[in-house]
């Protein structure tokens, strides 16, 4: 790694770094990431081409309120009201909103009981607690909201469905998005069928919302993600130093080895006080275990908006087209927007 000798000593770097949290910590993290900190049904631009979003919304809304009002009948007094079902399942491709309309749908619940956070960082809650110990910490909440739930590991989406099944039956209500599970048909979107299979016992409770439209960060970025020479990381380093930005500065390889040591849920943790991070020589990828890994942390560090830099191939280029045409796809194509998106910022 190239580093200046002026910035020796200064320069942080993230595989330095050995975060731990305890279940205290996990649970006060389940709260929706600094990106959607003030998220809104209000805040969020449908696009008038995709009429499924606004009507999202509008369900969304009266999920919230929880009831809907149904169209009075000839003579009836009064319009009845449906009770709406306890949970709602937002299934949609990459880049439409769905964690924007889920974070928007906690911020509307008027409840203090109530928690937001990744499939991943359920599960590892349920590690560090115990099963029942979640239950406990959990239980009198009146939403739950699970980001990116997980259909790939049958293990945990058991774990998961039976903590939610207990929740639900004590009167919390679920809101969810779903990952891809492995093998899934379908370009960009997650489909509503695998995700109601793998919950069976809870699919009846489940109102599912397809939200249509395009990824939005590809509506105004064509192309790969942008590049550096290692001379101008050197120069973003002096600048940041010089107006006291936390910038970190490691090697892409060196990198995707340290997060194999990391737990995804200490991921966010990774990211404390850092404003924009810089990736020296970055290169194609040939593990989808590492692969999966990258794609858990450019999530995370998506959801703290912070710009990347980086040196070597196009960040985007770095799964192999075997990688592509695989089970994880999905996973790849939106860690790909995602970064084509933190590049042009920085």
């Amino acid at each position: 790694m190239n580093i200046p000798p002026s910035q020796t000593g200064t320069v942080k770097h993230l595989v330095d770094r050995r975060p731990e949290m305890s279940g205290e910590d996990l649970a006060a993290n389940l709260v929706p990431p600094p990106q959607f900190a003030t998220a809104s049904f209000d805040s969020y631009r449908p696009d008038d081409d995709y009429p499924s979003q606004a009507a999202a919304v509008d369900y969304l809304r009266t999920f919230s309120a929880g009831a809907v009002p149904k169209k009075p009948k000839l003579f009836s007094r009064k319009p009845k009201q449906d009770a709406v079902k306890p949970g709602v399942y937002l299934d949609g491709g990459f880049g439409v909103g769905k964690t924007h309309l889920l974070a928007a749908l906690w911020h509307a619940e008027p409840g203090t009981r109530k928690y937001f956070g990744t499939f991943i960082e359920y599960t590892a809650l349920v590690g560090a607690l115990g099963y029942s110990g979640t239950v406990k910490l959990l239980s009198g909440s009146t939403l739950i909201c699970i980001d990116e739930f997980e259909l790939d590991d049958p293990g945990d989406t058991m774990m998961m469905t039976r903590l939610l099944t207990e929740l639900a039956a004590q009167g919390t209500r679920l809101a969810a998005t779903s990952n891809t599970p492995p093998n899934a048909l379908g370009e960009g979107r997650f489909a509503a069928q695998d995700f109601l299979r793998e919950i069976h016992s809870l699919a009846s409770t489940f109102e599912t919302l397809r939200i249509d439209g395009v990824d939005y960060r590809r509506r105004a970025i064509e192309g790969h993600c942008a590049t550096a020479t290692d001379a101008e990381i050197d120069t973003a380093l002096e600048q940041a130093t010089a107006s006291g930005s936390s910038m970190t500065d490691d090697d892409f390889s060196a990198l995707i080895e340290h997060l194999a040591v990391v737990h995804p849920s200490r991921f966010i943790r990774l990211l404390d006080n850092v404003d924009e991070i810089a990736l020296r020589d970055v290169t194609q990828l040939d593990s989808q275990a590492a692969a999966l890994r990258l794609v858990a942390f450019i999530d995370r560090v998506y959801d703290a908006q912070l710009p990347i830099i980086a040196s070597g191939i196009p960040l985007d280029t770095v799964f192999s087209e075997e990688m592509l045409s695989g089970g994880f796809r999905k996973k790849y194509l939106r860690a790909m927007s995602r970064m084509i998106s933190l590049t042009t910022q920085s």
